[in-house]
């Protein structure tokens, strides 16, 4: 459970995919913030949002879900980080089905972890010092994450810098263990298995029990 509000954490500040971004309250745009910023930022509209309202989001995981979408997608690489993951099958996969598999697994995750960002409270996540340089393209920003117990997580997150110029996320470091990395494996196998197209049905269809499915196959292969 302890482990699980530090996923939860993490993945929120790093969800992959598509989904609707609700203007009336998202966050400030990220092309006027440095990386450290957006993510110390994140982590004091997630504190606002949730506390006081813990027993409401529990009742309407919609809420809870809509919280997601305004605090982070407008700070996430969206399509960057769906193309990670979707890794050699990209190129495979037609733009309709890297659409539909992003917004699938967006889905997906955020449904999986999202109660266990119920847990979350101001002064979970200490932003370390940035010692990247603004001038690369790429960069990353430490955190820990402060468990139940008092132990701390290492849990960094890699920004790029886009086109257009503003930093956005597009993956998420657990001790380690890169979020991207870890589901494209997942997915690689998967896709061997049942082929790109089921995998997207899998998703759209079934949703976390998709992903549950992915994890035990996973496992048991190991």
């Amino acid at each position: 459970m302890l482990r699980r509000l530090a996923l939860a954490t993490a993945l929120a500040f790093g969800t992959i995919a598509a989904a609707p971004v609700f203007a009336q309250t998202a966050a400030p745009a990220a092309a006027e913030q440095a990386p450290v910023q957006i993510v110390q930022g994140i982590a004091d509209q997630l504190a606002t949002a949730i506390d006081g309202h813990r027993d409401e989001l529990k009742r309407n995981q919609d809420k809870l879900i809509s919280i997601i979408d305004e605090v982070f997608l407008p700070h996430f690489d969206i399509d960057y980080a769906s193309i990670l993951v979707l890794g050699q099958h990209a190129r495979e996969a037609t733009p309709e089905q890297r659409e539909r598999f992003a917004k699938a697994f967006y889905n997906s995750i955020t449904h999986r972890y999202a109660q266990g960002l119920l847990d979350y409270t101001r002064g979970r996540v200490k932003v370390l010092p940035f010692n990247g340089d603004l001038n690369d393209k790429r960069t990353v920003v430490r955190t820990q994450v402060v468990l139940d117990d008092g132990k701390l997580v290492s849990i960094d997150y890699a920004f790029r810098k886009s086109r257009t110029g503003d930093w956005k996320a597009y993956d998420v470091i657990i001790e380690g263990i890169s979020y991207v990395t870890n589901y494209r494996n997942q997915v690689d196998a998967e896709i061997r298995k049942v082929g790109i197209e089921q995998l997207i049905k899998n998703l759209e269809t079934q949703g976390e029990k998709a992903l549950e499915t992915m994890d035990k196959d996973n496992k048991g292969a190991q």
